[in-house]
């Protein structure tokens, strides 16, 4: 008798638990949104729970933390008819202060159908800005002049924590944010502001990131990166040489080879060192150097022939 009051037990234990399954559940359709940052002046400023009620009720909306300790009632006994309905929570607590970082969850709890559903979706907030941790090139100069060769600037980079990378220049966003998010990675500049290529020059770079809650790493703490532009340039600005003898002067471009001018005359040359003929006449001269529509120049000082 005691086997057999045993097996009946256990079959009832066992159709309640299989009509349990079928009760669907009075709430459905969740979407809560996984970050929040009260300080991010973002999006993600607020947090968004929404979720479908299957049938109207009077409803108390709690977020909880880690121990499930009340942090905030969103809404207490509020009638909602069935369907949609939504509540944002700005991350401060019941006493007006915000939240510590960390995560949350929501608890509904359902007057008429004496539910309480904790949901597992995990709200994380978070208002601490990613660090900078390393930014540095790769070259010691480029050239954005579109012919292939040492086109871009590659920066590598590291944070302290996930987010995306932008760069600076002049307090003006110039690159970013990246589509990845890796703690280290690498982006490269073409020297390029608002689709307009810069003038020869060192340049000051400022990198920073954004998380994936919208928090702005701080001016104060963006990691500087000095970049040179350099499409081509003489070694010296004054070449001293006598009436009609030869001279000599370094070039330094990336471009395989690059016009010259000098005194009315002019052509082509390749290589990092142009040798040329000094004017007859004594005077000061410029030699003008250009590549893709990029130029330097040099003062060429003519002396007298030697007699």
């Amino acid at each position: 008798m005691a086997l057999l009051g045993l097996l009946i037990a256990t079959a009832a234990a066992f159709a309640i638990t299989e009509r349990l399954k079928l009760v669907k559940s009075p709430i459905y359709g969740t979407q809560v949104s996984k970050r929040l940052s009260p300080v991010c002046g973002c999006r993600h400023s607020k947090a968004t729970i929404s979720v479908i009620l299957r049938h109207g009720d009077d409803v108390t909306v709690t977020i909880v933390d880690a121990r499930r300790d009340p942090v905030r009632i969103l809404a207490v006994g509020r009638p909602l008819p069935r369907g949609r309905a939504v509540w944002r929570w700005d991350g401060t607590n019941d006493r007006g202060g915000r939240a510590p970082d960390g995560s949350y969850r929501v608890q509904i709890h359902l007057v008429k159908a004496h539910r309480t559903i904790l949901l597992p979706n995990r709200i994380a907030l978070d208002t601490q800005p990613p660090l900078v941790l390393h930014a540095a090139t790769a070259r010691a100069a480029f050239s954005p002049d579109g012919d292939g060769r040492s086109d871009v600037e590659r920066i590598t980079y590291e944070f302290d924590s996930p987010a995306h990378a932008v760069l600076y220049l002049n307090g003006k966003k110039v690159l970013g944010p990246t589509r990845t998010h890796q703690p280290k990675g690498a982006v490269t500049w073409r020297g390029r502001v608002d689709g307009a290529t810069l003038p020869q020059g060192t340049y000051v770079l400022w990198l920073g990131g954004v998380d994936l809650a919208g928090n702005v790493t701080p001016v104060a703490e963006r990691r500087p990166v000095i970049v040179r532009i350099r499409y081509i340039e003489p070694t010296r600005q004054r070449v001293v040489v006598r009436a009609g003898a030869i001279a000599g002067i370094g070039v330094v471009t990336d471009a395989t080879s690059y016009r010259w001018a000098l005194a009315g005359r002019s052509g082509v040359h390749s290589g990092p060192l142009f040798r040329f003929r000094a004017p007859s006449r004594p005077g000061r001269y410029t030699l003008t150097l250009s590549e893709h529509g990029h130029s330097a120049t040099a003062t060429v000082v003519v002396g007298k022939a030697r007699r």
